[in-house]
């Protein structure tokens, strides 16, 4: 099993917008292949930052989750609304950080 934490800094400007588009991208996301979870939180901390949690059958599953059309979608209308972010991926033998 394959665990995604993707945690961004919103531009606060940006922040509903980002809320929103996200919302669409779980829909479509819950629907691929090998998808066991997919949801999005926003810090108690800080309320400009928002963390997906993913979970997923296998890396194969996450790669093509990756290469998915609506990601690409997900990924420009994102871009402008987020200061960055922060991806692990975690599995039985590793922890990767981008």
């Amino acid at each position: 099993m394959i665990y995604v934490i993707a945690t961004t800094q919103m531009k606060p400007e940006g922040r509903e917008a980002f809320l929103a588009g996200h919302k669409a991208c779980i829909a479509e996301t819950l629907k691929e292949k090998g998808c066991l979870s997919y949801e999005g939180h926003i810090s108690i901390h800080d309320p400009n930052v928002y963390v997906v949690v993913e979970r997923w059958e296998a890396r194969d599953d996450l790669n093509s989750h990756a290469r998915a059309p609506h990601m690409k979608k997900w990924r420009e209308i994102s871009t402008p609304l987020k200061v960055s972010t922060v991806i692990e991926i975690l599995s039985d033998a590793k922890v990767e950080k981008f």
